[in-house]
């Protein structure tokens, strides 16, 4: 069933655990992150970022073979737009039919984020559309831009700016980075940001860049608060290595070496829904 991500967040705020959102961008991809939740009666949202549909194939024509896609399956999925920078690109997005949206406005001074979030949320309401706000900078790993000191989220800052946008969802900045980590390394994670944010707010919390950030980080990390996890890079790297290990054989044809992606990709979210204790969450 197609919903926005606000239901299914709310509960996982009150039952402690969290909501998986994996970065997607076409409909492999889709179907397999769809089929890993049905398969554990998770609910599960379907991040699409905004650089990868200027890229690829856009908002409108995406988006509704995705929404069939939901409203076939029997547990709860979101289409969520991710690090929607573009306010214009935004609103075609809800528009296009997205149940969700991130209006990130995290680059402009904190004033600026606050109006242009809260502008956003009375938008989305238009549209029954929940809203991800975010405060802080995450880093890139692909960028050799980590999250350091000066990226982290304010505390002080991130309740004034949820209490004043009313966001459905607030991604925060506590020492995750969007990218693959080298190999071996875990990053060190400000717990005491997290907690503070969630002691003072009580909504949902949005941890981005779960990719290699280690399963005691991230179990440590639900138990505080976090109630949205994004992951990409390990979703993606999954369905690469699929590729590599059947790109020399014999018996397998282009049509049989995308289904495999699809067989990798599952297993990888499946492994993430079990991690984030959303399975068997879904209405």
């Amino acid at each position: 069933m197609y919903v926005s991500m606000k239901g299914m967040l709310a509960r996982a705020n009150q039952g402690n655990y969290a909501v998986m959102a994996i970065n997607c961008f076409n409909l492999e991809t889709a179907k397999a992150v769809i089929g890993a939740a049905q398969e554990l009666k998770a609910p599960i949202i379907i991040d699409l970022l905004q650089d990868h549909l200027i890229q690829h194939l856009g908002s409108k024509l995406l988006t509704r073979p995705i929404i069939e896609m939901a409203n076939a399956a029997s547990v709860e999925v979101a289409i969520n737009l991710d690090h929607g920078q573009d306010i214009g690109f935004v609103k075609r997005c809800l528009k296009d039919g997205f149940s969700s949206v991130m209006m990130d406005a995290s680059a402009y001074p904190i004033d600026d984020n606050i109006r242009i979030t809260k502008e956003m949320v009375e938008f989305a309401q238009i549209y029954d559309a929940s809203v991800e706000g975010e405060i802080g900078n995450i880093g890139s790993i692909s960028s050799n831009h980590m999250t350091d000191d000066e990226m982290y989220t304010n505390p002080d800052l991130a309740i004034k700016y949820a209490k004043e946008t009313n966001v459905d969802a607030l991604a925060i900045s506590y020492g995750s980075s969007h990218g693959d980590y080298p190999a071996g390394y875990v990053p060190a994670f400000r717990f005491d940001i997290l907690e503070k944010i969630k002691g003072e707010t009580g909504i949902p919390l949005v941890l981005h860049g779960g990719s290699g950030c280690g399963e005691e980080n991230i179990k440590k990390s639900i138990s505080l608060g976090i109630n949205k996890i994004n992951v990409g890079s390990d979703f993606f790297k999954a369905q690469l290595n699929s590729i590599k290990e059947n790109l020399n054989s014999n018996e397998l044809d282009y049509f049989d070496i995308i289904h495999q992606t699809i067989t990798a990709g599952k297993a990888l979210v499946q492994y993430y829904i079990e991690l984030a204790g959303s399975k068997g969450k879904s209405l």
